[in-house]
């Protein structure tokens, strides 16, 4: 058996051995240059455009579905001159800020407390399960029934979307705390609370901001959902109106501000995360 053995080492020692090839772009779990990565952003922005103006030009696509920047363009300034992009800009920001920071106060101490007590967890998590599997937008009819047409049924179907997603991710995070961390903790002299607000919290910190940073997204697409409905300001307003109108050029304007503010939002989350958690890694 010995010798079966170093005959088949003795074999592979004279077979070249095949080696991954050295390469920047195609690394695995590690950093690229800094230089090449926003090369990267660069292009992920700036070849679309390439690509949308180039078709728009080409006159393949009438400019009823697909306006030219130069339009969409003009469109945007038309908008700001007279006022109303601005207007609609700090309506739909309000809701959104209101309904989700509502939505963060209580599903961050709420799935903290899910992840750390069994108990807590158990009583929850299944009507939270069937709940958030309700489609936001079926709360609608409900939410002007109970509330009118006026900001409180747009801010609580934020409220709804979000809540209940922010709440389980949160729960998720507690999870991947060391069991070692807490008995340490506890082998110290640490009471229950000391473990909760100086030990879980912290550690799972890095992660209620990611989660915050993903269900951002969520808000926005509630917002604009509520506008369309029942609204007399707002991008979602705004984009619903020019359908109306075949003004399609204000549409992709306001599909691009929407676009731009949550670019916006999402790199404040990550200087967030990256002041408050010094320690985490991206």
């Amino acid at each position: 058996m010995n010798q079966y053995a170093e005959d088949l080492q003795v074999m592979n020692s004279r077979q070249p051995q095949k080696m991954l090839s050295q390469t920047v772009f195609w690394r695995i779990a590690e950093d690229i240059p800094r230089k090449l990565a926003w090369t990267l952003m660069f292009l992920s922005i700036a070849v679309p455009i390439l690509l949308w103006w180039i078709i728009s030009n080409t006159g393949l696509i009438p400019p009823l579905f697909l306006p030219t920047p130069t339009q969409v363009w003009d469109a945007f300034q038309r908008l700001l001159g007279t006022g109303d992009l601005q207007k609609d800009i700090f309506f739909s920001l309000f809701r959104v800020v209101a309904g989700f920071l509502l939505a963060a106060i209580i599903s961050i101490p709420l799935g903290t407390l899910m992840g750390t007590f069994a108990s807590i967890r158990a009583l929850l998590e299944p009507i939270i399960g069937i709940v958030r599997y309700m489609p936001a937008p079926a709360f609608i009819p409900l939410l002007i029934l109970y509330f009118g047409l006026g900001e409180t049924p747009k801010i609580m179907l934020i409220f709804i979307g979000t809540l209940f997603f922010n709440t389980l991710m949160v729960m998720d995070a507690v999870k991947f705390v060391p069991k070692e961390l807490l008995e340490t903790t506890y082998t110290l002299g640490g009471e229950r609370k000391q473990v909760l607000l100086q030990v879980i919290f912290p550690f799972i910190l890095p992660n209620i901001i990611d989660a915050c940073r993903v269900n951002m997204a969520a808000s926005w697409n509630l917002v604009i959902v509520s506008e369309l409905v029942a609204a007399t300001e707002g991008l979602g307003r705004r984009i619903s109106v020019a359908q109306r109108y075949l003004k399609t050029d204000e549409i992709f304007a306001g599909l691009i501000v929407i676009g731009l503010i949550g670019l916006t939002i999402d790199l404040l989350f990550r200087l967030l995360l990256r002041v408050a958690c010094k320690w985490a890694k991206d």
